[in-house]
């Protein structure tokens, strides 16, 4: 670490040291989470450090003047760090800021078709995040987060940021070191293709259809089932499961 590096850190030390956060805030922030309720005390006070970290480093505004509660951002914060909770902060660095509204936002799109037709399209959304940020979230969907349904719009959002620092949103984020790229899309794709097999036979499935928008909304679904509901996903798709293990390094099911 560089000596312009190590005073950066020295400094956030410092302002950490500043901030007064107590067990209770964390509880009431965080404690209806099952998510969190998982972690040993050592890898809660590891989140609770990375989460303040990720407060000091990123702007989370309320959009058209919403007031965020000092409890909400821990709890937003407090989420977002879950996915890199063993992999540092630094995987976010490609953002700066979160954005929330109070309810589903309209995002507008435009695109063109295979003829250079342009189309543009407005559709009401509980999240988004582009590829340098903003990411932005439904503090509606924030507050329902981690529910009995697995879904949890934060893990969702944060994981599109992962997987944009390669190539692009294609539901293949950079592997680590020893990682085996060609078994990673072998296998999610069987999973693809069972999830298709399974909706068209209304057979149970452990993850929502929506993964099937695209690539990217299967990885960013199968995040949020990993850490919400690891037992489905692992019995379903056991080679799935490992994989997004061994990339988050993390093993929901201890």
């Amino acid at each position: 670490m560089g000596l312009i590096s190590r005073l950066a850190e020295w400094r956030e030390g410092r302002r950490l040291q500043s901030l007064e956060v107590t067990e209770e805030d964390w509880r009431q922030a965080l404690g209806d989470w099952q998510v969190y309720r998982r972690f040993a005390a050592s890898e809660r006070e590891r989140l609770h450090d990375m989460a303040l970290r990720l407060l000091l480093r990123k702007a989370v505004v309320g959009a058209k003047e919403l007031e965020l509660s000092d409890q909400m951002r821990l709890r937003i914060a407090g989420m977002a760090v879950v996915p890199v909770l063993q992999l540092g902060l630094d995987w976010y660095d490609g953002w700066q800021t979160l954005v929330i509204y109070e309810g589903p936002f309209i995002a507008g799109h435009e695109w063109l078709d295979e003829y250079g037709i342009a189309h543009a399209e407005r559709s009401a959304l509980c999240g988004e995040a582009a590829s340098h940020g903003p990411v932005v979230l439904s503090l509606d969907d924030v507050r329902s987060a981690g529910g009995k349904n697995g879904h949890n719009v934060v893990l969702h959002e944060l994981a599109h940021t992962l997987d944009m620092r390669r190539e692009g949103a294609n539901g293949a984020p950079p592997l680590h070191a020893g990682m085996d790229a060609a078994a990673w899309k072998k296998d999610f794709s069987a999973a693809w293709d069972d999830l298709e097999r399974r909706i068209h036979s209304g057979r149970p499935s452990p993850v929502d259809d929506y993964a099937l928008e695209a690539p990217a909304e299967f990885f960013a679904v199968l995040t949020e089932a990993f850490f919400e509901q690891p037992g489905p996903l692992a019995d379903t798709w056991p080679a799935v499961y490992q994989h997004l293990s061994d990339f988050y390094r993390q093993d929901p099911r201890s």
